[in-house]
């Protein structure tokens, strides 16, 4: 991976990157707080398992209505490919009564609260189980709110040591080394001229071969 294949794919998949953007900012502005329950639970789902096989996941679990009011058994039984399901199931039923109010989901009610997707993310990473840095940047940019959270999965830290942003892929991700690594994915992006939330898909498809979330 070089700069050069970086602004290569950027130029090419810029107005792609940027619909995708304005997807993500459209969800807060217009879901439903079960839209944004939807991918909440997603993001819960994606460690360590495929990002499609997930979201596959989380649409029949949603037009089932099971994503909002089955247990964890019955998530379960809809999370085929999908690694850890039993604990990523009792996750999800934990956050959607955590974020449930009078037995209706109010994501948004709770997030106004805070004014910046920082604050967000570190009352997400605290209260929400199986939620790190990663799932809570993950799901502020997918509903456009994060644009300049990074979110270390292992492909994006493999692709910032080819850059020579970072030495070596840590072997723990402490809360000190993730915001140390995204600050320099912050500053390179800066020194490059690539947005931050730009520069997250181009590497995602280098990787995958697909602008998805």
């Amino acid at each position: 991976m070089s700069l050069n294949e970086i602004l290569k794919i950027w130029y090419e998949k810029k107005d792609e990157i940027e619909r995708r953007l304005d997807e993500f900012k459209s969800l807060w502005k217009n879901a439903s707080d079960e839209e944004l329950f939807a991918e909440l639970a997603f993001c819960l789902l994606t460690p360590q398992s495929k990002a499609t096989v997930c979201w596959r996941a989380i649409e029949e679990l949603r037009d089932s209505g099971i994503l909002f009011f089955g247990s964890s058994e019955d998530i379960v039984d809809f999370l085929t490919g999908v690694r850890f399901k039993y604990t990523k199931a009792k996750n999800i039923v934990s956050a959607r009564t955590f974020f449930s109010k009078n037995s209706k989901i109010n994501i948004r009610g709770v997030l106004s609260q805070f004014s910046s997707p920082i604050e967000m993310r570190e009352f997400l990473v605290a209260n929400i189980r199986g939620m790190g840095y990663k799932e809570a940047s993950h799901f502020l940019r997918n509903i456009g709110l994060g644009e300049s959270l990074a979110i270390l999965d292992r492909h994006i830290l493999k692709n910032l040591v080819s850059l020579g942003v970072i030495d070596v892929i840590p072997k723990t991700l402490t809360k000190k080394k993730y915001l140390e690594i995204e600050e320099k994915m912050r500053r390179f992006a800066k020194e490059i001229g690539v947005p931050m939330a730009h520069l997250d898909l181009v590497l995602w498809f280098k990787e995958a071969g697909l602008i998805f979330k």
